[in-house]
C-alpha cells in the first residue's frame, strides 16, 4: 500500500512562511518533502505504512504548532 497527502499551510505573508519553512525543513529532511511559495508551504508526505504515514503527520503538524509559538514569543509585533 502507498499512503499519500498534501498538506497546504497558508500564512499572513511570505516573511512568517519562510521562517516557519525554515525552521522544520531541517527535521522534514527524508521524511516531508516542502516547496515554500510566497505566504504558502506545501508539504508531501508519502509511505508504504500507515502508521509511519501517521506518525509523519503528526510529527509535521506539532511541529509546525511550535515553530508559530516559538515565533510569536520571540518575533516583534510586526511579523
Amino acid at each position: 500500500m502507498n499512503i499519500k497527502s498534501n498538506i497546504k499551510m497558508e500564512y499572513k505573508d511570505p516573511q512568517y512562511a519562510e521562517i516557519v519553512y525554515k525552521s522544520l525543513e531541517v527535521d522534514n529532511k527524508g521524511f516531508v518533502r516542502s516547496v515554500l511559495e510566497e505566504d504558502t508551504i506545501n508539504f508531501k508526505i508519502e509511505s508504504d505504512k500507515l502508521g509511519s504515514f501517521l506518525a509523519t503527520a503528526d510529527d509535521l503538524i506539532a511541529s509546525e504548532i511550535l515553530a508559530e509559538e516559538i515565533i510569536k514569543k520571540t518575533s516583534p509585533k510586526e511579523l
